[in-house]
């Protein structure tokens, strides 16, 4: 299961009047990493939709905040594939201090469906969807 890992800059809009960044932007900075994790795999959204003819659908998350992040902080949030079933994705992901390798502050699960774009009914992963991904899985 090979990671992808996005820098991420905490900025004032990241945050509440206290300079701690707000619970949701954490959601934000997860969905950027596994977004980002597709685009380094040399897929993006847009090709999915209009060649493949779907969305992929965030249906479930389990997110544990273990410490704070601030703001200037320089953060590194992580998206690996843990598994890819049926209809569904599931990633693994965490947030770090620092570095990669850095004090954890945040990780969680993220379940992704693949759905059909234009009439959003799940269907099953395509074979050469999960070909592309083969080597990040």
């Amino acid at each position: 299961m090979t990671a992808f890992v996005l820098p991420v800059r905490v900025y004032l809009e990241d945050t509440d009047a206290q300079g701690v960044v707000y619970n949701a932007s954490y959601f934000r900075f997860l969905e950027r990493a596994r977004t980002e994790w597709l685009r380094a795999a040399g897929i993006e959204h847009n090709r999915l939709r209009e060649e493949l003819g779907i969305s992929l659908v965030l249906v479930g998350t389990q997110v544990k905040f273990r410490r704070p992040a601030i703001l200037d902080d320089q953060l590194h949030v992580r998206a690996s594939l843990a598994k890819a079933t049926g209809a569904r994705f599931v990633f693994e992901q965490d947030v770090r201090r620092d570095s990669p390798e850095g004090l954890v502050l945040c990780e969680g699960i993220a379940e992704v469906a693949c759905m059909e774009a234009t009439r959003r009914k799940p269907r099953r992963i395509p074979e050469s969807l999960l070909d592309e991904l083969s080597e990040w899985m």
